[in-house]
C-alpha cells in the first residue's frame, strides 16, 4: 500500500534490512529515525535508498537557517524521498530548507512536525504555548503551507482540520495509527486513531512502526493495517 510508510525503529542494519525485505510488497516506503541513524549513520540510508526504497528520513531538522538547509542538501545527496524538519523553527528556516530541496538532484518532500502525537493539552501548556493542540496546530500548518513546504507531520485527528485549512495539494503525514486490537506495550501515542480514518480525515501516508516490527508475525501485521485502510 502506497500510503503505508513503515518505522524501522530498531538498533541495527541486519534488522532493518530484514524487516524491509519481509515488508516491501506491502509498505509504500520506510521511515529512518534518529534511532537506526544514530546507530547506523548516513551509509545505511544511502543503501536502503539505492535498492529502491522510498526513504523517509525523520531527523526533524531544526536550527538555524543555513544549517537546515545544508543538511537538506546532505540528505538529497543520499536519495532520501521525504524528511521533517520542526516548522517552529519559523518560516525563514522553512523557505530556506525548501529552496534548498527544489536545487537539488532528488528534490525531496519536506515536511514539518506541528505538534508531536505524544503531546496532549497539558504537555503543550508546559511549554507555555496557550493555544489549544488544535489551535497550535492549524497555527503552524498555515506557516508551513505559507513558507512554501509540502506538507505537515500531523496526529490523524487534526488531519481533516488541516486538509481544510490547506487544501488538496498539501501533504499530510500521520503516525498514532493503531488498529482497535492493537495491543503495543509502553506506548506514548495518545492522539492516535486507526488507518481507515485516518485516510478519510486527509491522510496521505500513515506511519505504523511498533504495531508492525514489534508483532509476533510483522508481515501480517502489516497485511492487517492494509486491510483495515482499504476497507473505506
Amino acid at each position: 500500500m502506497e500510503q503505508l510508510l513503515v518505522a524501522l525503529d530498531v538498533d541495527t542494519a541486519d534488522k532493518a534490512l530484514e524487516l524491509s525485505e519481509q515488508l516491501a510488497h506491502l509498505a509504500g516506503g520506510f521511515k529512518i529515525g534518529s534511532r537506526l541513524f544514530t546507530s547506523e549513520g548516513p551509509d545505511f540510508v544511502q543503501k536502503m535508498s539505492g535498492r529502491g526504497h522510498r526513504i523517509f528520513l525523520d531527523l526533524k531538522y531544526h536550527d538555524i537557517p543555513n544549517t537546515v538547509a545544508d543538511s537538506v542538501r546532505a540528505a538529497s545527496d543520499l536519495g532520501v524521498w521525504m524528511l521533517t524538519l520542526h516548522t517552529s523553527g519559523g518560516s525563514k528556516m522553512l523557505t530556506a530548507a525548501k529552496e534548498a530541496a527544489i536545487k537539488t538532484s532528488a528534490s525531496p518532500l519536506l515536511v514539518g512536525v506541528t505538534v508531536l502525537t505524544s503531546f496532549d493539552e497539558e504537555s503543550l501548556s508546559q511549554l507555555g504555548i496557550t493555544r489549544s493542540i488544535n489551535q497550535q496546530v492549524e497555527y503552524l500548518a498555515t506557516l508551513a503551507a505559507q513558507s512554501g513546504i509540502d506538507g505537515v507531520v500531523a496526529s490523524p485527528l487534526e488531519a481533516a482540520q488541516i486538509r481544510s485549512q490547506c487544501g488538496n495539494n498539501f501533504k499530510i503525514v500521520t503516525p498514532g495509527i493503531r488498529l482497535r486490537d492493537t495491543n503495543t506495550v509502553n506506548d506514548d501515542q495518545v492522539r492516535a486513531v486507526g488507518p481507515r480514518e485516518a485516510l478519510n480525515a486527509g491522510s496521505d501516508y500513515l506511519v505504523v512502526g511498533r504495531p508492525i516490527i514489534a508483532a509476533p508475525n510483522p508481515q501480517a501485521a502489516a497485511a492487517a493495517i492494509c486491510s483495515h485502510s482499504e476497507d473505506r
